[in-house]
């Protein structure tokens, strides 16, 4: 007696195309929920898609520091009617400014040239008119203007009144700009964002417990941080400054007092 066989049966294959199609209808369903639940979740900090339930509040922080750095502009113009002349004399006296802020102690780094041109000068002169015309008026060279400026920086602001002075007796046509800096403001400056966000988040924990919700997490940051403005100092220029180089000067008291460093943040919360 023959043993008992059993029927094997093929699925068709067009069964298993729908099976197959169906499968991956199903995965595909899956893992579109699964992103759906998870973009829920996520959060953008500083856009448009944000969380809905949020506060917003802000906070300041100040650090006041010492200046450790003077900077100020010199200049040097000079006219001729040759363009070599107007230079020759420009050099010479900016070559005496630069000779003495080095033996003052200003370090060659500490001395750059910003500006430097040289420009033609012109009359004009009106034709007489008549009755019947008006011709137009005669434009002259009458010779050339050369400039040169120097940013320098002096690393003991005390010294700065000196260096003003100093520069004037030396033949500086305009002395300006002068601004009292510190050289690692970047320390400071986080110090006061620290202020900043630390009197902000305080604000918000206080919010939330009025309102009888918590604090989650930070959805939005801004900050806005200030600075201060450069104090200006204007010289005599021109005449006036050489006339004053003629008699015994005195260096200006310039106090540097103190800089203020401002952080002022915008933090926005998401709460629950």
């Amino acid at each position: 007696m023959e043993p008992d066989k059993k029927e094997i049966r093929i699925m068709p294959p067009d069964l298993i195309v729908k099976v197959g199609a169906a499968a991956l209808g199903m995965l595909a369903l899956f893992l579109l929920i699964m992103t759906l639940s998870e973009l829920k979740e996520f959060r953008y900090i500083g856009t448009g898609v944000a969380a809905t339930n949020t506060i917003s509040v802000t906070g300041e922080g100040e650090v006041f520091a010492v200046p450790d750095r003077a900077t100020f502009t010199v200049t040097v113009r000079e006219d001729a009617e040759e363009v070599a002349d107007a230079q020759d004399e420009a050099t010479k006296k900016m070559n005496a400014i630069i000779e003495y802020v080095k033996a003052a102690g200003v370090e060659e780094k500490n001395i750059k040239t910003v500006s430097y041109y040289v420009n033609p000068k012109y009359e004009y002169t009106q034709a007489v008119c008549t009755n019947f015309s008006c011709p137009p008026s005669n434009q002259v060279l009458v010779g050339f203007e050369v400039s040169q400026t120097l940013e320098i920086k002096v690393e003991d602001p005390k010294k700065a009144g000196e260096l003003l002075s100093g520069v004037g007796g030396k033949g500086a046509s305009e002395v300006s700009g002068l601004s009292f800096t510190i050289e690692d403001e970047d320390a400071l400056r986080a110090e006061a964002r620290t202020q900043a966000i630390t009197e902000a988040k305080e604000k918000a924990d206080a919010l939330a417990k009025e309102l009888g919700v918590k604090v989650v997490r930070v959805v939005g940051f801004y900050e806005d941080a200030g600075g201060y403005p450069p104090m200006p100092y204007y010289g005599k220029g021109g005449v006036a400054m050489d006339m004053a180089a003629t008699r015994e000067s005195v260096a200006p008291e310039l106090p540097a007092g103190e800089n203020k460093i401002v952080s002022s943040v915008s933090v926005t919360y998401e709460i629950r």
